[in-house]
């Protein structure tokens, strides 16, 4: 994994567990990585990935079942897309907003661009 440095590793970390939360690799209830494992692969010090799993576990992206492992919440899917909208919209929206503003680009264009992307989509996906 590379790491960027404009955001803390164990931000990153979340991100990626949540990114192979929404994209179904570990659906609701499946079980995870331990903090050992996921730090061997992330070459990161285990400590790091505590720190995560403790971040997401406090939210209930996670569970701990005692003795057994991590596992993603049973409602893990619908909670990360949430958040990842709120985000997108209070975020990213007002960014995308000024950058239209700034170079005189319509809402139309953006409409059209977008459908075209979407027709790209259904034809790299059959």
């Amino acid at each position: 994994m590379q790491f960027n440095e404009q955001k803390s590793i164990y931000l990153q970390i979340a991100d990626y567990i949540c990114d192979k939360i929404l994209d179904g690799t570990w659906p609701d209830g499946q079980r995870i990585p331990s903090i050992r494992d996921m730090a061997v692969q992330l070459e990161v010090n285990p400590n790091t990935v505590t720190r995560t799993y403790t971040m997401l576990l406090d939210e209930g992206t996670l569970q701990n079942k005692r003795g057994i492992g991590y596992f993603t919440g049973d409602d893990a899917r619908r909670m990360v897309l949430e958040k990842r909208r709120n985000q997108f919209v209070e975020q990213d929206l007002p960014a995308l907003f000024k950058t239209m503003v700034t170079l005189d680009i319509g809402v139309g264009q953006v409409g059209e661009l977008y459908m075209k992307y979407l027709e790209e989509q259904n034809h790299e996906d059959k």
